[in-house]
């Protein structure tokens, strides 16, 4: 398995956020974690990424949002002296009623435009994830180029960046932009199957309407769970979208029976849509599996006998993420040999 890797990845590190001063919780330390144990163990070569395109990022993500992006630490930091010093955060929101088509000229207008909570912006952010968009697009490339699987090891995550909005500790959205790059280069059907502990809100509502992209998630119930307002069962795309998404949300309490049985009508519909390819999102354990569990959930991955491209998402710095992260690419590689 040939990984790409975001060297830049620590250039993003949120200040902490928390009254008790604890560190917000998608931190640097948790790629860390994940290299250590690819290399532990042997899996493969580990890569850096060659640079994508800008227009190859317009592919999933608005213009305007995209030069919001590019902009935005030198606008936050132009507004005041201190601000250097600061990570930038949204503190307004639009919600029902009003209206998201017309862009503020202020900067803190923007921030809550393109924001749906308070993820901060800092110095290094669009380096960070330009750089693990740039890891998502070569791991899908490789694929093309004949690879069976890769894996795009980077951080900040995307799975809840949206085409024009940010959050969730997410910018881009790497698993869509891999997804993408794949159509582009000439796949009619990919598949996305987001297995983090989060549900995918992003990616869900960038291919809604789209039906060249099955989008499936299997997540804690969001009635409970971040992101709250997306990822329950009965959303199942629209247009021309229709049937194209699948969500399996389940309880926190959850353990490995039921939760490989979601999987196992994961990878029934995936079966039944045929694609070229698929695309995995990576990421929390919250569950109640082992890592005997996850072991079998990459075997299973394997059994579909598609080229595989994996994306790590989530955001605790855990040991026993990060083991779990690199069982599910073991149980892949080992029964992809069989």
């Amino acid at each position: 398995m040939l990984t790409f890797y975001n060297e830049h990845h620590a250039q993003h590190r949120a200040q902490p956020t928390r009254p008790e001063g604890k560190v917000s919780f998608e931190q640097p330390e948790r790629v860390a974690l994940v290299l250590n144990e690819l290399q532990r163990r042997g899996l493969g070569e580990i890569v850096t990424p060659h640079r994508a395109p800008l227009v190859s990022l317009e592919r999933i993500h608005s213009p305007r949002y995209l030069h919001f992006l590019r902009s935005a630490w030198s606008e936050w930091t132009a507004l005041a002296p201190g601000n250097a010093e600061l990570d930038a955060q949204a503190s307004s929101w639009p919600v029902r009623g009003m209206r998201i088509d017309v862009e503020p000229d202020s900067f803190v207008g923007c921030l809550g435009l393109y924001s749906i909570d308070a993820t901060a912006l800092t110095a290094g952010t669009w380096n960070a994830a330009k750089t693990g968009a740039d890891c998502a697009i070569n791991a899908a490339h490789a694929l093309r180029l004949g690879g069976r699987a890769s894996f795009a090891l980077t951080r900040p995550p995307g799975h809840h960046a949206g085409a024009d909005y940010l959050g969730g500790g997410c910018f881009l959205n790497n698993a869509a932009l891999a997804a993408q790059h794949l159509l582009d280069d000439g796949l009619q059907r990919v598949a996305i199957l987001d297995i983090d502990d989060h549900h995918g809100s992003g990616t869900q509502g960038i291919f809604y309407g789209r039906s060249d992209v099955l989008t499936i998630s299997l997540h804690a119930d969001p009635r409970m769970d971040f992101p709250f307002y997306l990822g329950h069962a009965d959303e199942t795309g629209i247009g021309a979208g229709s049937g194209y998404n699948l969500n399996l949300p389940l309880a926190r309490a959850t353990r490995a029976a039921q939760w490989l049985a979601a999987l196992e009508t994961a990878c029934l519909k995936i079966g039944m849509f045929a694609p070229e390819a698929i695309v995995v999102s990576l990421g929390d354990a919250g569950f109640a599996l082992d890592g005997a569990d996850y072991l079998r959930i990459g075997e299973r991955i394997a059994w579909l006998g598609l080229p595989t491209a994996f994306v790590l998402e989530g955001g605790a710095a855990a040991l026993d993420n990060a083991i779990h992260t690199v069982n599910v690419l073991e149980g892949f590689e080992t029964a992809a040999t069989l």
